[in-house]
């Protein structure tokens, strides 16, 4: 986890969350093990409740996922928040992990991503990809969230010790919508079948 991860989520935090650091939210970090780092310290307060996620055991790790595509310790429309730095370039199939988030989202719930859009290969235990606002963008759109920002630091007037700049990070905060029962029904079915269908063989 580099410096410059770090502030972000940071950022995100003061920007969008100050105003509810008196609410009981449930916070899910995914891809939340301490490597060089972690984003507990920002949110494990009360009355928040942070809980780390990740597919492997180990430090900051709450919940072993037993698949990256198909969350069934975790309940449907059962967080406030849900963030992720520095994993999602680490996901094979990102785009069916983001129909997940959606589905653990509740209505009105926030979302902040961030991965890198350059920097060298470093295999955890894979590297697949890299991401651009465009493509964060298009990744709200398939899972239906609403984008509120995203963009990517491709210059930085701050110098880090640690490199961070190298890895040019991209940030998407998005929300999930607030939508009429019948609504809600239909987006339900929609997804569970885009689930299904991407899930089959793997």
């Amino acid at each position: 986890m580099h410096q410059s991860s770090l502030d972000e989520m940071l950022n995100f935090k003061k920007k969008y969350l100050e105003s509810s650091k008196d609410k009981p939210l449930l916070v899910l970090d995914l891809g939340s093990q301490n490597v060089n780092g972690s984003y507990r310290k920002y949110f494990d307060a009360s009355p928040w409740k942070y809980c780390g996620i990740d597919v492997a055991p180990g430090k900051n790790v709450d919940i072993v996922l037993k698949d990256y595509y198909k969350w069934s310790e975790i309940k449907s429309d059962s967080a406030d928040v849900l963030i992720s730095g520095q994993a999602f370039e680490h996901i094979e199939f990102f785009w069916i992990t983001m129909l997940e988030i959606a589905r653990v989202l509740k209505p009105g719930g926030l979302c902040c991503i961030i991965a890198p859009s350059g920097g060298f290969e470093h295999r955890y235990p894979v590297d697949c990809w890299r991401f651009y606002t465009d493509g964060f963008v298009a990744l709200a759109r398939f899972a239906r969230l609403e984008v509120i920002e995203a963009s990517t630091r491709w210059t930085s007037d701050v110098k880090y010790e640690d490199d961070s700049n190298l890895w040019k990070d991209t940030v998407l905060v998005c929300r999930k919508p607030y939508l009429l029962r019948f609504d809600t029904w239909k987006e339900k079915i929609r997804r569970f079948l885009f689930h299904r269908i991407l899930t089959m063989g793997l």
